[in-house]
């Protein structure tokens, strides 16, 4: 009889994962930097330079359209470069996404104007808009796998934060910037101000690729490299929809409520208050930068109460926290008072929100077998974060703007169901499964319980280990 060996501890390092986690704050700011940059530049500038008609609201509406792009190509990219990510390793998509997201955002500033090229340049629009779609449609799911495997059992929390919090500092970046070029006048504003950040994105992608690329790949994913790289994308699909169809569904439920939370707060309240309260515009986007100051603070302090808690009572946290503030948001925002607006902006943006994503991350991470958690979280986020995040904000226009009285209750409900969409996804922790499966005791997973705790991917591959010996 075969004796069975003892568990390996992957403890990991703090340099390493000090290394990994500056490499990923840069890249997610870079996506959220560019994400609300474009989508600021859609409404207000893009439709006189690329799209002009006597309409106006004719020329934003195209504008618009080609944010949406963005949001098409997502999806396909998610499982593209998550399988890629899982056969040549987390460090070189990493990379690769960081490359096209700011070449394709440098890119969009140098595009002529409608009026100097024609049809051509709305053309040229729209191909790099669905490139930055590609681009970041691989940042998130292969910067969580990274951070999740480089640290150690007892910071899984601290360096989750990191992503999260790279895309509050990419989106307050971006906010002053809009800021900054809207002051200009309409000459000087139209014609060379706003190319300014988007080439600006030259410059951050030119670090940011030297830092990725010398950031060290994860030992979890090394242990399984050789194999890895020998399999072929429908290999690792297939073993994905097979096997781990669980998993998908929990990060598909846990992502997309959260997405279509995000969403609803950042994009449809900013309209909501301008159209059916007839506040300023300038305080809705107080309110967002107010927001992202206050997550930019909080995520470091949520990543450190999920190392001290468990991970899933602090996401379920945010979710019951945003339940309860779904209706009483709404009642403040409708008082007209900037505070009280800006109140519920940083409650629910700034600290409920980012309860649920760090959280989510080491949560989303761990659903998955180290083979296969690029793939997974790629696949399970964009699909799901495509088509809430789009059409949540739709869907509460839609159904304020039918009602008589221009209530909000339908969307408070709204809110209430993403939630406790979340919730559910807290509920079915795959984990206990995978561990089930390959018949290893789940403590082993449990810090709080275990002596020798190890992630999932150490876990299985040394069960597998030792049944071979």
């Amino acid at each position: 009889m075969a004796q069975k060996r003892e568990l390996p501890v992957r403890r990991g390092t703090p340099k390493s994962a000090k290394k990994v986690g500056a490499a990923v704050v840069v890249g997610t700011t870079l996506e959220w930097f560019d994400f609300y940059l474009y989508a600021s530049m859609a409404a207000l500038v893009f439709g006189k330079v690329f799209f002009p008609s006597a309409n106006s609201s004719a020329s934003t509406l195209a504008a618009f359209s080609t944010f949406a792009v963005g949001f098409l190509a997502r999806p396909l990219g998610g499982v593209l470069f998550g399988i890629l990510g899982d056969r040549i390793g987390r460090k070189a998509v990493l990379s690769i996404s960081l490359l096209i997201m700011g070449i394709a955002s440098g890119l969009i500033g140098l595009v002529p104007s409608y009026a100097a090229i024609g049809v051509a340049a709305p053309a040229l629009l729209i191909i790099l808009r669905i490139l930055q779609g590609f681009g970041a449609s691989a940042e998130l799911g292969s910067a969580i796998t990274a951070v999740y495997e480089h640290a150690d059992e007892k910071s899984k929390g601290k360096y989750a934060a990191y992503p999260v919090m790279g895309a509050q500092i990419g989106l307050l970046a971006a906010s002053l910037a809009v800021a900054g070029i809207t002051s200009l006048d309409d000459e000087a504003l139209y014609t060379w101000g706003w190319r300014v950040p988007f080439v600006a994105s030259f410059a951050i992608v030119i670090v940011g690729y030297w830092i990725r690329r010398t950031m060290p790949e994860s030992e979890e994913f090394e242990r399984v490299a050789t194999e890895a790289r020998q399999r072929k994308g429908l290999d690792v699909l297939r073993d994905l929809l097979r096997g781990n169809w669980r998993g998908l569904l929990v990060v598909a439920a846990v992502y997309g409520g959260y997405s279509a939370i995000s969403y609803t707060f950042k994009t449809f309240s900013l309209s909501y208050l301008a159209e059916f309260q007839g506040v300023a515009k300038n305080v809705g986007a107080l309110g967002v930068t107010f927001a992202s100051i206050a997550a930019i603070a909080a995520c470091p302090l949520i990543g450190r109460l999920s190392d001290r808690v468990d991970i899933r009572r602090v996401m379920i946290g945010g979710a019951i926290g945003v339940a309860l503030m779904a209706f009483p948001a709404f009642w403040l925002f409708d008082t007209g008072r900037s505070p009280l607006i800006w109140g519920v902006m940083v409650v629910t943006t700034g600290v409920l929100a980012p309860m649920i994503m760090v959280a989510a991350s080491p949560y989303m991470a761990r659903q998955f077998p180290t083979e296969l958690r690029a793939s997974g979280i790629g696949t399970g986020r964009e699909v799901s974060g495509a088509a809430a995040g789009g059409l949540a904000p739709i869907l509460a226009l839609t159904m304020v703007t039918v009602s008589p009285t221009h209530s909000t209750w339908g969307v408070s409900l709204l809110i209430i169901g993403c939630a406790v969409l979340v919730i559910g996804g807290g509920l079915f922790d795959q984990s206990r499964r995978l561990t089930r499966d390959a018949n290893v005791p789940a403590e082993a997973l449990d810090p709080a319980t275990s002596p020798v705790p190890a992630p999932i991917g150490d876990t299985v591959v040394a069960h597998q280990d030792a049944q071979r010996a």
